[in-house]
């Protein structure tokens, strides 16, 4: 007779022994098909082309677009003496000394700030799909074990019934063997259902069914990543803080305009036509305490993203030292699950041998099966609690899944 877990450590390391290069793959192009799937993905390019617009519009050679004045005058309505007046002007705003340059700077930093905030929002969605992806990959594991088990118990059910009607074994023997298929089959269901709910979830981000073949840990980290996104976004929009600032200070009043125009009159019907041309300046009044309003509150946002993120740093910090303390642990726990699943399999062995030749009785032999199954089932959760480890410290280093 087949022993009750005989299929079950194949089963536990097959995503750990599959090829490193297939699995990464796989895993970052699910990746990637869940990052496709959200808002901020797909409004990304008309984000990007705003961008490059207002860069555009801060290297104009006006503070805003030029407006053309037209204006025209009759007394065909009252006296109807022929007296008429057309004036066409064109009207340039102008920039304020300092506010073009700011804007300029402005625009780019805005520009290095939707980057960051793509980076960061994919991050993000990092720690989301790796939990979700180990979470899955748990279930897995835990439903193909239960399906091992119901079968091995099944045999163990045949065997005992040929073994009872041969009179070897007694009804109460057969009970408690029709009694562990039942409470395997029970296991089995409910690791379906906790299945069925970790594909759904994983479905809802990737959009599709991922395969479970050549599932395999991330590379744990040589380094951390050059800049992390999380900080990258902070630091940028502090920076377009900073940029705010300097533009409310140049900005000390409304922009003044330049107009050039032109006039063609005549006083009555036959009178000659006279034409007139004017150069005006215009040049709005300090906005006082309006530009103080706005230098105050761009202040205030420079001065909290400051120090948001210094505390962001000293966080990240910390995180990675707790998950480097954890992956150790992790590792050893890892040791100690496989000594484990070691000893229990040679009881096994040993237990089934005295079982065949009457030296143990079934319950014996059912409870070394279940210590068995459940050192399989450590072992397995142990090298995904490793896994999902590795995953979280590269989360705390800002490298997204591979």
């Amino acid at each position: 007779m087949r022993s009750l877990f005989s299929i079950a450590p194949v089963i536990v390391l097959s995503w750990s022994v599959s090829l490193p290069v297939l699995a990464e793959t796989r895993l970052a192009q699910a990746f990637e098909q869940a990052w496709q799937r959200q808002p901020a993905a797909a409004a990304l390019a008309e984000r990007e082309r705003g961008v490059a617009a207002q860069i555009r519009a801060a290297s104009a050679w006006t503070a805003t677009p030029p407006s053309l004045e037209l204006a025209t005058r009759s007394d065909r309505f009252n006296q109807r003496n022929g007296a008429q007046e057309h004036e066409v002007g064109l009207v340039l705003p102008l920039w304020l000394p300092g506010e073009r340059s700011s804007s300029q700077a402005l625009a780019e930093a805005e520009g290095l700030a939707l980057n960051g905030r793509e980076q960061s929002l994919r991050l993000r969605l990092a720690q989301l799909f790796r939990e979700t992806w180990w979470n899955w990959q748990l279930a897995e594991n835990e439903s193909a074990l239960a399906g091992e088990r119901v079968n091995a118990a099944r045999r163990l059910r045949d065997d005992v019934a040929r073994r009872f009607a041969a009179g070897d074994l007694s009804r109460a023997d057969l009970n408690q063997a029709e009694g562990a298929l039942a409470q395997s089959q029970a296991l089995q269901a409910e690791t379906l259902a906790q299945q069925l709910t970790a594909s759904y979830r994983l479905e809802s981000l990737t959009g599709q069914p991922v395969d479970t073949a050549n599932v395999q840990p991330e590379p744990v980290p040589a380094g951390a990543a050059t800049r992390h996104p999380a900080l990258q976004a902070l630091q940028a929009r502090l920076e377009v803080a900073r940029r705010n600032v300097d533009l409310a200070r140049a900005q000390t009043r409304a922009n003044p305009e330049i107009a050039l125009s032109t006039r063609r009159d005549r006083s009555a019907t036959g009178e000659p036509v006279d034409q007139t041309w004017a150069l005006a300046l215009r040049i709005p009044f300090s906005s006082g305490p309006r530009q103080d309003a706005r230098v105050a509150t761009a202040n205030a946002e420079a001065i909290e993203l400051g120090i948001e993120l210094e505390r962001e740093q000293e966080r990240m910090t910390r995180e990675t030292a707790a998950v480097q303390l954890q992956l150790a642990a992790a590792r050893q726990q890892l040791s100690a699950a496989e000594q484990r699943r070691r000893l229990a399999l040679e009881n096994r062995g040993f237990y089934e041998k005295s079982f065949r030749l009457g030296e143990s009785d079934l319950p014996t032999r059912l409870r070394i099966e279940s210590e068995a199954f459940e050192a399989e089932r450590a072992l397995g959760r142990t090298r995904i609690a490793l896994a999902l480890t590795i995953s979280q410290l590269r989360q705390s280093l800002g490298l997204l899944p591979e």
